[in-house]
């Protein structure tokens, strides 16, 4: 069987303050008391704070993960300015994002003043992904007491508020009556396909990609896009292929919490080594209910409110070129069902275990990309530093194995981790932000190896007590 490879990757960030109080857990904290919401209003960070932030930096390729890992803490405090563009993705502010969820909504539900719209047409006018379609289903935007009339309408409506009150829009229900088409589960709908779009439609401009060349597209987000007899189950791929103009494509949803992208990944190699199709392209949209998830430990610890920000990636399978690096089918780690969820169990059957098929030593591997969340964001809310707790583990394996002493777990975790740089976006955080920069080490030639792992939390659905993991090896092409 051919060996897929990986052609690339791009990702899709939206700094998106106005946003974060439609995050689940500030929506449900301002329902309670009002004044929480001046309190987040207060502590949020302007657009090039959000595009200077280095590990958003480090996302769209301008800085590697090792340099940010030296770089002295807190970076959010005044960091140099920068492109919002990068070579591995970029960066857009609000009003951008609102507008390209206007374009791809195409049932009216979303209301956006035209004192936002005419600066955002402008902008997306100028951008070199956007078509003239998305201009032209952007419209002209509605008056103040147009807006006014669909938030006293009869279908239940949020207005949109950007920082400072301005209020810009509005996001309206589907039904009157179904809680799967709510406005608030609507606009995070919108956002997933909006920012899942931009970053397939960055991917295949790179690539020099046809769009109509692609055939599948697997969504892996963790929107639950659906009505009231089928919640969670549309196909969200299908529609970001639509706007991403992939016209011959087909797809579907692929679903495994954090895990998603690594299943995806999988899927998609297995259905290109297959020859079922030629070209896959997997997406992950933004998870808008995650903004501001963690801002009670953000606000304590007297910083800016940085779970700001909104990211979709793209990643495109294809047979051997000869030149991108191979995903190796048989070293592809499962979590069983008999693992059992401890945390070295779960690494032992994502790691070790496929390894040791390979003939490899843990030492083999140049870099593990894992749960990569930023720690400036997860550490003031007493979540620690993820990612250093998972290199800690599989030091400890390499340790137990004999490939190093006890006392040089420390140094493992440095030579073959990674610092956490991924907005807490979910899916979007578990080993994928690392893709794009070990695609280009593995052709570079300063890379021979690289292992993405992803856990799942199968117990949040209240229908098994267990995890879920997923891990591949890519391998450079030479």
């Amino acid at each position: 069987m051919p060996a897929p490879v990986i052609r690339g990757c791009r990702f899709f960030l939206a700094h998106a303050p106005g946003l974060v109080r439609h995050g689940s857990k500030p929506q449900r904290d301002i329902a309670r008391d009002p004044a929480v919401a001046a309190a987040i209003d207060g502590a949020l960070r302007p657009f090039a704070a959000a595009r200077d932030y280095p590990p958003n930096q480090v996302l769209l390729g301008t800085l590697d993960p090792v340099a940010l890992a030296a770089m002295p803490r807190p970076w959010f405090a005044g960091p140099p300015p920068r492109d919002r563009r990068g070579p591995h993705g970029e960066i857009a502010p609000e009003e951008e994002l609102l507008a390209l969820m206007k374009a791809g909504d195409q049932f009216d539900l979303l209301a956006l003043d035209r004192e936002l719209v005419g600066p955002a047409r402008e902008a997306l006018a100028r951008h070199p992904l956007v078509p003239a379609a998305d201009l032209e289903r952007l419209g002209p935007g509605v008056t103040g007491a147009e807006i006014d009339g669909r938030l006293a309408g009869p279908l239940p409506a949020v207005p949109l508020v950007q920082p400072g009150g301005r209020r810009v829009g509005c996001a309206v229900a589907g039904h009157e009556s179904d809680a799967t088409l709510a406005a608030d589960v609507l606009l995070e709908n919108l956002a997933s396909k909006a920012t899942a779009a931009m970053a397939l439609r960055g991917l295949l401009a790179d690539l020099g990609e046809d769009p109509d060349a692609i055939d599948y597209v697997i969504n892996t987000g963790e929107e639950a896009v659906g009505d009231r007899y089928q919640r969670g189950g549309g196909n969200l791929a299908k529609a970001v292929a639509e706007q991403g103009g992939c016209r011959r494509a087909t797809g579907v949803d692929v679903k495994g919490f954090c895990c998603g992208p690594v299943h995806g990944l999988v899927i998609g190699a297995g259905l290109v080594a297959a020859g079922i199709f030629a070209r896959v392209a997997v997406v992950g949209g933004c998870s808008l209910a995650k903004l501001g998830m963690k801002y009670q430990g953000h606000l304590r610890a007297g910083q800016p409110v940085l779970e700001d920000t909104l990211a979709g990636f793209a990643a495109l399978l294809a047979p051997d070129d000869g030149r991108s690096p191979r995903l190796r089918l048989d070293g592809i780690g499962r979590h069983t069902v008999a693992a059992g969820s401890s945390q070295k169990a779960i690494v032992e059957h994502l790691v070790r275990e496929p390894l040791e098929r390979l003939g490899l030593k843990l030492r083999d591997v140049d870099r593990y990309a894992t749960e990569l969340h930023n720690p400036e964001l997860t550490e003031p809310s007493g979540s620690g530093d993820v990612p250093l707790l998972n290199y800690r583990v599989i030091g400890a394996l390499a340790a137990m194995a004999g490939e190093i002493r006890p006392a040089d777990v420390e140094g493992f975790v440095r030579d073959h981790g990674l610092p956490g740089f991924a907005p807490t976006q979910g899916h979007i955080a578990s080993a994928v932000p690392y893709l794009a920069h070990a695609l280009a080490g593995l052709r570079q030639g300063r890379m021979q190896r690289a292992m993405f792992l992803a856990k799942g939390s199968l117990f949040l659905g209240r229908m098994t007590q267990m995890a879920d993991g997923m891990s591949f090896l890519l391998e450079a092409n030479r």
